[in-house]
């Protein structure tokens, strides 16, 4: 099935965020404060995961998408994917302390921030990836070569980057210590989604076209296995313990949970159940007990309790909230 998901998003006026609670009994809280990208308004929201209130909703860049946690907690960054930036947010004060430009590198979107305090991030307008080593404020770049390089997972080891390139059919696999790309992998027909074993050695893709999860080998780069999922898998994510990998299927608001050694579907738990709902990023709570899936359609954050295999709780956010973060440090105001 062929999805459109526009790109150019209407900006609305913002709204405070109120707790959503689902019957039943809740779930454990893992972490303190859920931060979202608010892609349809240009903010980002910290949200209280225990209580469900807004502590604050501050202004981005043009359609923050993905956000990445500092080594140390205290900060967040987020993409501009609709501009040539990157926001440093403070998470205490709950205050921008930087804007990052990353000219001529554009549209920035998969983020990661590494131990050494460098960002990793796909800059989808310029077919790169785009490194900023926050040290010494440098910024380079190393071109896939590609079209639609949009989202990045690297090693444990932090010397190799795999981007997934949706307009070419594609993953790039870069060697960050040579800053060069050593080759593309032919993935189905439009890999997006995309996620790294622990050990480094399998490199899950999801191609969402084809609704199928690729088993990869990171290394001799052998397809292992081509796993039948959920309609239109967006976004990958692995369990904390490296047992499951669970893909989001945006068409039919669902996920779909694998067996990582076993290669094989153990589970489909419903989410929304529907298309309306956008449901795209997925991100998993420190214990694996708790999964939070972001359904942008519905401006909100489904908490899923994993155990359970059920929706537990949802969170109101930002209009078109999309990027996931959690962390432990609460805003102070």
């Amino acid at each position: 099935m062929k999805l459109f998901i526009p790109l150019i998003l209407l900006l609305t006026a913002c709204s405070p965020a109120a707790n959503g609670a689902e019957q039943g009994s809740r779930m454990p809280i893992v972490g303190d404060v859920l931060i979202t990208g608010n892609k349809g308004e240009d903010t980002v929201s910290l949200i209280d995961l225990e209580t469900g209130r807004e502590y604050a909703r501050l202004n981005t860049g043009h359609q923050p998408h993905e956000i990445a946690i500092s080594p140390d907690g205290q900060q967040a960054a987020v993409v501009a994917y609709g501009g040539t930036t990157i926001d440093i947010i403070d998470i205490a004060s709950a205050s921008r302390v930087d804007r990052i430009d990353l000219t001529p590198n554009r549209r920035p979107h998969g983020l990661l921030w590494l131990p050494d305090n460098r960002l990793i991030a796909t800059t989808e307008g310029s077919n790169s990836l785009t490194i900023v080593n926050l040290t010494d404020r440098s910024v380079s770049q190393i071109a896939t070569g590609q079209q639609g390089s949009h989202m990045v997972t690297v090693s444990a080891f932090f010397d190799r980057a795999y981007v997934a390139n949706m307009g070419s059919g594609t993953v790039s696999v870069i060697d960050l210590v040579a800053g060069e790309k050593i080759t593309d992998l032919d993935v189905g027909d439009t890999p997006e989604g995309l996620a790294l074993s622990q050990d480094g050695s399998t490199l899950w893709i999801a191609d969402r076209d084809n609704a199928l999860l690729y088993a990869i080998d990171a290394r001799s780069f052998e397809t292992l296995a081509e796993i039948p999922v959920g309609n239109f898998p967006i976004r990958v994510a692995i369990s904390p313990d490296g047992e499951t990998v669970v893909t989001s299927n945006y068409a039919d608001g669902s996920l779909t949970l694998i067996d990582a050694a076993g290669r094989t579907v153990t589970r489909t738990i419903p989410v929304s159940g529907s298309a309306e709902a956008a449901q795209v990023t997925i991100l998993f709570s420190d214990d694996g007990e708790t999964l939070y899936v972001a359904e942008t359609g519905r401006n909100q954050i489904a908490a899923v309790n994993m155990v359970r295999g059920e929706v537990s709780r949802r969170y109101d956010a930002g209009e078109d909230s999309d990027g996931l973060a959690v962390t432990t440090i609460r805003p102070t105001r």
